[in-house]
């Protein structure tokens, strides 16, 4: 197995954390890459913003040594023993009976409320059987978006607290954000994600699909384009191969958040192997400077409109 010798510091507090080099972010929120053979840094300006979709700043420990000139060398050099053998953790899901419980006490969810504003009860009331959408007691009005899998498994379920007016998500005092699994102190829950709305693969085999980040944008994306299948990956990061390995043979257009158009668009050559991906660009022609900057997504744009008028 590869032993990577140059690693993101580890978090031990916010002095592991530094300010952004990319100005127009700034934030302390900048991980920078270390040398596991000497536990320095290697420079500044290396590392990663964990602003993913905010500021996506990434320069790498190999880009660093092209620009200089320097021999890079990715694995180190220490020796270790392999392990005697290793044995992998079969996949945990969630339960169905406490998926069951979710299923209810819609009147309290702020996200439902803002979505029965958007569209209506009857169209809401749909939105909520498609996607199996949740309600949690974990914060008074959260919304539970969970992801079953191909089989009809429920592999993780992501609590999330939204204003029910602007259908934002709630930061302040603090990112209203956390795992099912957590939340229930499930033993040992070993969490292998799917995408958000995977089981409707299932259903419709012959349409094509769309993939965005959020899961409350492919909600909303499926009343406004009706003709996809809409998936989500949850972050910037989550569109991985394994996950892909279930779109194999189908036709698939990426909808990236602005700032993070420029990550799939390599994403899409990286997994050409497993099928054809188009990126749309609709957001980089469309979007204004300020929207360009607040990191707009599909949604944002969407509900400009009336949907009757798709």
């Amino acid at each position: 197995m590869k032993d990577y010798r140059y690693k993101l510091e580890p978090y031990k507090g916010m002095n592991t954390r530094y300010r952004c080099p990319n100005q127009q972010c700034n934030r302390k929120t900048f991980v920078r890459y270390i040398d596991t053979e000497t536990g320095k840094h290697i420079d500044c300006n290396v590392g990663r913003c964990n602003r993913e979709s905010n500021c996506g700043y990434h320069y790498t420990p190999k880009q660093y040594f092209q620009d200089n000139n320097i021999l890079f060398e990715s694995q180190t050099t220490k020796k270790h023993t392999m392990p005697k053998s290793v044995v992998l953790k079969p996949v945990s899901f969630i339960p169905v009976e406490l998926f069951n419980q979710s299923l209810k006490r819609y009147q309290v969810n702020n996200l439902i409320k803002f979505l029965t504003n958007l569209f209506g009860k009857e169209i809401t009331n749909r939105l909520i059987e498609i996607y199996y959408i949740g309600t949690s007691k974990y914060w008074q009005g959260a919304t539970v978006f969970w992801q079953r899998d191909m089989e009809g498994k429920i592999r993780a379920g992501k609590i999330m607290l939204y204003d029910s007016i602007t259908g934002k998500r709630v930061k302040v005092p603090f990112n209203h954000f956390n795992w099912a699994h957590t939340a229930l102190k499930l033993p040992e829950f070993n969490l292998q994600q799917c995408f958000f709305g995977e089981h409707l693969l299932q259903v419709e085999t012959n349409k094509p699909v769309a993939i965005v980040e959020s899961e409350k944008t492919a909600i909303i994306a499926s009343v406004y384009l009706p003709d996809f299948i809409w998936l989500a990956t949850g972050s910037l990061t989550n569109l991985t191969a394994d996950k892909c390995k279930i779109l194999k043979g189908r036709n698939v257009i990426l909808y990236p958040d602005l700032n993070g158009f420029v990550k799939w668009n390599s994403k899409a050559n990286d997994l050409s192997h497993i099928t054809r991906f188009t990126v749309s660009g609709l957001l980089q022609t469309k979007a204004t400077e300020a929207e360009k900057k607040d990191g707009l997504d599909l949604a944002d744009y969407l509900i400009k409109f009336n949907y009757k008028d798709f």
